[in-house]
C-alpha cells in the first residue's frame, strides 16, 4: 500500500483544531488499514523549526524546518490569526515548494495562505463564511464561494472554519482508503460520515437574520416549528396581519431573504435532520417536511446538496461490519 506523505505546515497564531483536527482524522486511517506500515506519514514544520504559539496559546513543536520537509504527497494549511497577515517567508515557500505536492489543502482561512502564494488563482474555493469577503476581496483572481463546507477543485481542496476540516479529510481518507475506512474513523471520534461538501456553513436560522417587527419574528418561529405547513406566502402574511405584497417585501427586508427562500431551507434543514437521526422512510420524512411526494423531496436535495435523500442518508449510515481496531486518541 502507497503511505502518502501529509505535511502540516505551522505558524505562531495557527489555529490548534485545524492542524489537530486532520491530523486525529489521518492517524486514526493508519490505524484503521493495520498495514505494517502506517497508511499516512504525518509531518509538521514551522519556517525555522521552532516551536510556534497556537492562537488559543497552545505551544507545538514541529517535527522540522520547512526546508527540511519532504516532498508530500499532501500539504495542509491550516488557518488562525497568523494567516490575515502572513510572513512573507512563509507564503514564499508555498510559492515555490506547494506545487511539488500532488495534493494541497486548507482548513479556514489556510485558503489566505495559498491564495496570497498565488495558488488558489482561477480556482473555486471556500473558507470560513466570515473571511469569505476579504478572501474575494484580496484576490480577485480566486472564486470564493462562501456556503459550502468544503470545495474539491482539482487536486486543491479548502474547507470552511474548523469542524468542517475533519469533514474534508475524511472525504480525503474515502478517496485515498474507501468509504468503510472512513466511516471507522468518524465512528471513533464521535462524528457523522461525512457532511456532503457543498453542505451550507450555517443553519437557515442562521443564515437568515431574525426579523425585528415581532410578527415577523413570529412567523419566521412558526416556520421552523411546522415545516410541514402551509407555508405559501398569502398563508404567512395572513398570521403576520399584512398583506402578501407588504409582508414579502418586509420579511426580505428584515431577514435578508425571500420567504420562499426561507421555507426551503428550514424544510430541507428539517429533511436532512430526520434523514440523519430516525429510521423514518423516504415518503414519511418528505411528508413531515411538508414536501407533498418524494419526488419533490428528491428535486430539492439534488438542487440543494447534491445528492438524493437515500444517497444523503447513505453517507451517514454505518455498514454492517466488524468492529475495528479502537482508533488511538489522548
Amino acid at each position: 500500500m502507497e503511505q502518502r506523505t501529509v505535511l502540516v505546515v505551522l505558524y505562531n497564531g495557527v489555529q490548534s483544531l485545524d492542524v489537530t483536527g486532520p491530523v486525529e482524522v489521518f492517524t486514526g486511517a493508519s490505524a484503521y488499514i493495520g498495514a505494517p506500515e502506517p497508511a499516512y506519514r504525518i509531518r509538521t514544520a514551522s519556517l525555522d523549526g521552532a516551536p510556534v504559539r497556537t492562537s488559543s496559546g497552545l505551544t507545538l513543536v514541529p517535527d522540522s524546518s520547512l526546508a527540511e520537509a519532504p516532498v508530500p504527497h499532501t500539504l495542509l494549511a491550516p488557518g488562525g490569526n497568523g494567516s490575515r497577515i502572513p510572513d512573507p517567508r512563509l507564503t514564499d515557500w508555498l510559492r515555490i515548494n506547494a506545487p511539488r505536492a500532488q495534493r494541497l489543502v486548507s482548513v479556514c482561512t489556510g485558503a489566505a495562505l495559498l491564495a496570497a502564494a498565488g495558488l488558489l488563482d482561477g480556482r473555486r474555493v471556500t473558507t470560513h463564511w466570515a473571511y469569505s469577503d476579504r478572501l474575494a476581496h484580496d484576490h480577485p483572481a480566486v472564486e470564493v464561494d462562501p456556503d459550502p463546507i468544503f470545495v474539491r477543485d482539482g487536486h486543491v481542496a479548502t474547507s470552511a472554519g474548523v469542524t468542517a476540516g475533519i469533514d474534508l479529510t475524511l472525504a480525503l481518507v474515502e478517496e485515498d482508503l474507501g468509504r468503510e475506512a472512513a466511516l471507522t474513523v468518524a465512528r471513533h471520534l464521535v462524528v457523522f460520515l461525512r457532511r456532503p461538501g457543498n453542505q451550507s456553513q450555517f443553519s437557515a436560522q442562521l443564515a437568515a437574520q431574525t426579523a425585528q417587527r415581532e410578527p415577523l419574528r413570529e412567523v419566521q418561529q412558526w416556520i421552523t416549528e411546522h415545516p410541514d405547513g402551509d407555508l405559501c406566502v398569502d398563508s404567512l402574511a395572513a398570521r403576520a396581519r399584512l398583506s402578501p405584497r407588504h409582508f414579502a417585501r418586509a420579511f426580505q427586508t428584515e431577514t435578508g431573504m425571500t420567504p420562499g427562500k426561507y421555507v426551503e431551507h428550514i424544510r430541507i434543514e428539517h429533511a436532512r435532520r430526520l434523514l440523519e437521526d430516525t429510521s423514518d422512510g423516504i415518503a414519511e420524512v418528505s411528508r413531515a417536511c411538508g414536501y407533498g411526494t418524494p419526488e419533490a423531496m428528491r428535486r430539492a436535495f439534488v438542487k440543494t446538496l447534491g445528492a438524493a435523500p437515500a444517497e444523503y442518508r447513505r453517507r451517514f449510515q454505518p455498514p454492517l461490519a466488524a468492529p475495528a481496531p479502537p482508533v488511538p486518541h489522548g
